[in-house]
């Protein structure tokens, strides 16, 4: 083993060589054996082997071995300098094994280590992006599932970092291909990353790259398949899978699939349906996005046939007035709850829909089933008034940190949800019903403040029942309803499309098992 003056004598015969070094293919071996002495004689190794790296092409694999051999050193000096000196390898061929290398060296706990591997990765990226890229995708193919998760998040984090010269329009279709390799076997939460990734790429910010990855996502959906209610690995998946889609479509980009998926197979099993995501109201979460992916619905076949599983599921939040008993007291002993939060959703799906076939409750509909809906619409309406009445006079001249109290949030999310469904019930109490209404559901973020949603909420709601609906009995609409106590939560106002939870763990890749996968991941 060389001695410390045994290294430097052979690093100034290299030196002074310049560019003839590679004649002295003796002294750059006496370097490499560096790697089997002692502490200082491998910081010396890691730093002149590199150096000469280049002259020497016939030794490129012993050299980086030796290298490698000092990435895994017990030293963690040792280790941080030979890492550092990583990139000086990449040339030519050798580049897409050393971005391998590095991206197995991701599996370091050491934070100042990781953070070298993650600046050589990013050095070697400028100089190469695709064979970089070909060893990182290698190893999320085939390496270590922490090595795996690693790259997965390191192209999540760095890819949106990298300058366009970099990011050329070649590179981004070898990251597509690539990924849809990745995408066959998968978890939930690597789906999102993926999701992340393929947005973030600007050739794909296009109508159709934007379609490409809803065709990308309605795949992972499995939309073919036979949709399982009971089974939450089933459930889960669709939902994860339209989160990631609902932000990509546009009146260019359809959510027909989608849409048609969830009248035909997802509502009819709306109560069925099982989550493993505890405190989630997974009913509530599928009226969402079914709600925010019906303003983008394209040329439906069976339009009839969904909008009126739509309406049918809409008549089940939306109640007949109790009976009346001979003296006018209620013949029952409660009033049915409104559900305002899945009316809004319900309704609003049904609205957008609804354009598209504008004499469906006209001509559709026989004439008993319509004056049944009217009915329906009235009584709620009507204890709608009473609510927003409360939740006004409640909210009433308070401005600024008043309105940031819990309390007083959910109040807000109450008016705006409320408000919208009164909209929409006048809408559809026009002779004939019209369509023609905006509103912004109640959990879409607005651009304006808090007061300027009041304004709007006094300019869009009218204190007195639609004046087309039919004469009920005259009776005090407090009378008819006791608005909700505690029934909104605080998650009304705060849907997010990023993994609701996530999946559960334990679970292999593939969305729970999906296909003959060739091996899984345990979290």
């Amino acid at each position: 083993m060389p001695t410390v003056e045994e290294l430097y004598r052979n690093y100034g015969i290299l030196a002074d060589a310049t560019e003839t070094a590679g004649q002295h293919k003796d002294a750059y071996q006496v370097i490499l054996d560096g790697v089997k002495g002692g502490a200082k004689e491998k910081r010396l190794a890691a730093q002149f082997i590199p150096k000469f790296f280049k002259h020497f092409p016939e030794l490129a694999d012993s050299a980086i071995n030796a290298q490698l051999d000092l990435c895994e050193d017990e030293d963690v000096s040792i280790r941080r300098q030979a890492i550092k000196e990583l990139p000086q390898f990449a040339t030519g061929d050798n580049l897409p094994r050393v971005a391998d290398i590095l991206t197995q060296l991701l599996q370091s706990d050491d934070s100042a280590e990781f953070n070298l591997v993650n600046n050589a990765l990013l050095s070697i990226f400028k100089m190469d992006a695709k064979g970089t890229l070909g060893g990182l995708f290698s190893q999320i193919l085939q390496g270590e599932d922490i090595v795996r998760e690693r790259a997965i998040k390191f192209l999540s984090t760095k890819l949106k970092t990298l300058p366009e010269e970099v990011m050329t329009k070649e590179v981004e279709e070898f990251i597509l291909t690539e990924s849809k390799k990745v995408l066959e076997d998968v978890t939930g939460e690597e789906f999102v990353l993926f999701m992340k990734i393929l947005s973030g790429l600007k050739s794909l910010q296009t109508v159709s790259g934007r379609q490409q990855l809803v065709e990308l996502v309605a795949e992972q959906a499995d939309l073919e398949q036979t949709f399982n209610p009971s089974d939450p690995d089933c459930v889960d998946r669709l939902l994860q899978c339209t989160r990631q889609a609902v932000p990509l479509f546009s009146k260019n980009v359809h959510s027909t699939k989608f849409v048609t998926y969830f009248c035909e197979h997802v509502l009819p099993n709306l109560s069925s349906l099982t989550t493993p995501v505890e405190g989630l109201d997974i009913q509530l979460e599928v009226l969402k996005l079914l709600a925010e992916m019906s303003s983008f619905c394209g040329d439906m076949e069976k339009l009839e046939s969904n909008l009126k599983k739509l309406f049918d599921k809409l008549l089940e939040y939306m109640p007949l007035p109790p009976e009346e008993a001979e003296n006018g007291e209620n013949a029952g002993n409660e009033e049915p709850k409104l559900q305002f939060s899945y009316v809004e959703c319900l309704l609003y799906s049904f609205h957008q829909l609804g354009r598209k076939l504008p004499d469906f409750l006209t001509a559709k509909l026989n004439a008993e089933k319509l004056k049944d809906f009217k009915i329906r619409l009235q009584y709620f309406a009507r204890g709608l008034q009473v609510y927003i009445r409360q939740l006004r006079l409640a909210l009433q001249g308070k401005t600024g940190e008043a309105l940031k109290t819990e309390e007083n949030k959910i109040k807000v999310v109450a008016l705006k949800i409320t408000n919208n469904i009164n909209v929409l019930i006048k809408d559809l109490f026009h002779i004939p019903p019209s369509y023609k209404s905006t509103v912004t559901l109640s959990w879409k973020p607005v651009q304006k403040a808090d007061a300027g949603q009041k304004r709007t909420s006094e300019d869009t709601t009218s204190s007195s029942p639609p004046k087309k609906a039919p004469a009920g009995p005259k009776r005090d609409a407090r009378q008819i309803y006791n608005p909700p106590s505690g029934k909104y939560s605080s998650n009304l106002g705060s849907f997010s499309y990023e993994q609701r939870g996530g999946f559960r763990g334990g679970r292999g890749r593939g969305w729970g098992g999906r296909g003959n996968r060739s091996r899984g991941r345990i979290y």
